[in-house]
């Protein structure tokens, strides 16, 4: 065995020299974007599949033309080099059409979260001072509902249709329509755009107050994108990938699209994940290659297995978030053989991959990092006497932190505020400065290695959890829990779920002095209006009084023990069962029922 492990992990070394040449840092001046490699994959291989998508299908040549088409009307709309467009779209080819477009103006695409409406909407929309507003027909409503909430005229609107159910409305411009009246030519703006210009604006949930808009250069993204293409999935041209993540988030747009788009490989896209259907569309469209979050690995355990699930074209995965304990059963019922888990965010200085394929890791990194002591319960790091953070023991969990250095950069979010507060300074010595990924690491043993350390994701810290795939900010979601006007103060965190990966949120709620009993018809209204599906909290916990540390930060640490469990928690519980709409108390019967991991969640 242990032979063996040598040979296989010796057999990923010539991948692994591809990616550390990689890794050099290339000249800031160098012209380079993700328009131009579609470009040039319009050239290689132009009849080659590009996209399978609900029955169309495109190929490079096709595709390419489409954006060239969808760039020429961006640019009669006024858009140059630097300039953002807001983008509202579920997946689809079209998407891809847009944001090529966009990149090969050098124009930053600032891509929403489809799930957002109101509030949040609006403030996405408004913090990248975009000049433009581009929605799909499927995003229309939620456009409408805050369009008097925006600075943007009507003019500043433009629709891309989708089934063709909606016409344009009069105040936006339909892009389809604009787009053939143009040329099909590659605009010659993309020869002056270079690998340091902003390509994205990808919104995440920080650590406090409403989404921030992280920047994603060009640069971050072809770095990124081709380290999975060669060294974790290892596409090629004769490779179809299966994306049905989200494309306004990093996992589907960077590292899986990203991937196919620098190898020229074909892409199946599904506007949503559909356990049932996986294995049949993979088979019938020929996809060696799967982009997962460990969430849908999980889903796709729980449909009922058939002798012949290993019987498909599958080769390789890409993704995050996939369990140990599901790891192996996962591998082996589908009959993958090559498990590429990574751990990165859309912001971050820092990623790991697992580039020698080892079991249950996130794999090593290559660049500068640190593991330091975290106080879980005080929600702090630990400093000894001179100020100093302590490196952790091997194997023992601790907060990771990505080193800024020149080519390290942390290029932060559009708000210098937020930039700032995710910096920790003066960490092992004087004057250095680190990026504070808020996550807790540790080392783990995989055998032979080459000598590379390999680490396992262990947990999120403090005022962000993650469920059902998206990161969410417990003071976002406290802040609109406490516009209801029976709430006096509200303390969210994460707990966990049998059966279920990720956080859940639980909200202890303090009510308002007079008060007496939460109205749960009114609480549920609120919840349902102002909170997108993954953010809303699936338990409630009704408390008197509320802990606080000297300096009035609320505490979490015995709360997230406690949890939901009614033998541990006098207080009222209640509940937010899958699929309801209304909390109700949460009784014994329904707690066994998900501590047994049959609630449905």
């Amino acid at each position: 065995m242990i032979k063996k492990d040598v040979f296989t992990t010796l057999a990923e070394l010539p991948k692994l020299i591809k990616v550390k040449k990689l890794l050099r840092p290339r000249p800031g001046d160098t012209r380079d974007c993700l328009g131009a490699r579609v470009a040039t994959n319009a050239a290689r291989i132009p009849r080659r599949s590009a996209f399978v998508c609900e029955g169309q299908t495109m190929d490079w040549q096709h595709f390419n033309a489409a954006a060239n088409r969808y760039a020429a009307v961006f640019r009669a709309q006024g858009l140059k080099r630097g300039d953002a467009v807001s983008v509202l779209m579920e997946n689809r080819i079209d998407f891809m059409v847009v944001v090529i477009a966009l990149n090969k103006l050098g124009v930053i695409a600032s891509l929403i979260n489809t799930s957002l409406t109101g509030r949040p909407l609006t403030h996405c929309a408004e913090i990248t001072g975009a000049r433009k507003f581009l929605f799909g027909e499927e995003c229309m409503d939620a456009v409408a509902d805050v369009r008097s909430a925006l600075p943007l005229a009507d003019g500043d609107y433009l629709f891309v249709p989708d089934c063709g159910e909606r016409t344009t409305p009069d105040w936006a411009l339909n892009m389809a329509d604009a787009a053939a009246l143009t040329t099909a030519d590659n605009p010659p703006e993309t020869a002056d755009i270079t690998i340091e210009d902003v390509a994205f604006y990808i919104f995440t949930s920080g650590t406090t107050g409403l989404p921030k808009a992280a920047v994603l250069s060009n640069r971050r993204y072809l770095l990124t994108a081709s380290v999975v293409q060669v060294g974790g999935l290892q596409l090629t041209e004769d490779d179809r990938l299966y994306l049905c993540l989200p494309l306004f988030h990093g996992t589907g747009l960077m590292v899986g699209a990203g991937a196919a788009f620098l190898a020229g490989a074909s892409m199946f896209i599904r506007r949503r994940f559909s356990a049932s259907q996986f294995l049949p569309e993979v088979r019938e469209h020929r996809t060696t290659a799967f982009v997962y979050i460990g969430e849908l690995c999980r889903y796709l355990l729980h449909v009922p297995a058939q002798a012949d699930d290993a019987n498909n074209p599958l080769r390789a995965v890409v993704g995050n978030g996939l369990r140990p304990d599901i790891w192996h059963d996962f591998k082996q019922r589908f009959g993958i053989e090559r498990v590429a888990e990574f751990y990165g965010s859309s912001e971050g200085n820092v990623g790991f991959f697992n580039l020698l394929n080892k079991d249950c890791t996130v794999g090593s990194s290559a660049l500068p990092t640190a593991l330091i002591k975290y106080d879980v319960d005080r929600d702090e790091v630990v400093r000894d006497a001179a100020g100093r953070c302590q490196p952790v023991a091997p194997g023992e969990p601790g907060l990771l932190l990505g080193r800024i250095t020149p080519n390290t950069k942390f290029e932060g979010y559009t708000s210098a505020e937020a930039t700032e507060k995710k910096i920790l300074r003066d960490v092992l010595q004087s004057g250095d400065a680190w990026f504070n990924t808020g996550d807790l690491m540790r080392t783990v043993d995989v055998g032979f290695a080459l000598g590379l350390p390999h680490y396992q994701f262990v947990d999120r810290i403090g005022d962000t959890f993650r469920w059902k795939g998206e990161n969410v900010s417990t003071n976002e979601v406290g802040e609109i829990l406490n516009l209801h006007p029976q709430i006096a103060l509200s303390n969210v965190y994460g707990v966990e779920v049998p059966g279920t990966d990720g956080r859940a949120g639980m909200a202890s709620l303090r009510l308002e002095e007079g008060v007496s009993s939460l109205d749960l018809d009114t609480f549920s209204t609120h919840v349902q209006a102002e909170l997108p599906h993954f953010a809303r909290p699936l338990f409630l916990r009704i408390q008197s009084e509320m802990d606080t540390t000297g300096t009035f930060k609320l505490l979490k640490g015995d709360l997230r023990k406690q949890g939901y469990d009614p033998a541990q928690v006098n207080d009222v519980l209640c509940v937010l069962k899958p699929g309801a709409t209304r909390y109700e108390p949460l009784d014994a019967d329904f707690h066994a029922r998900i501590v047994q991991g049959t609630a449905g969640y």
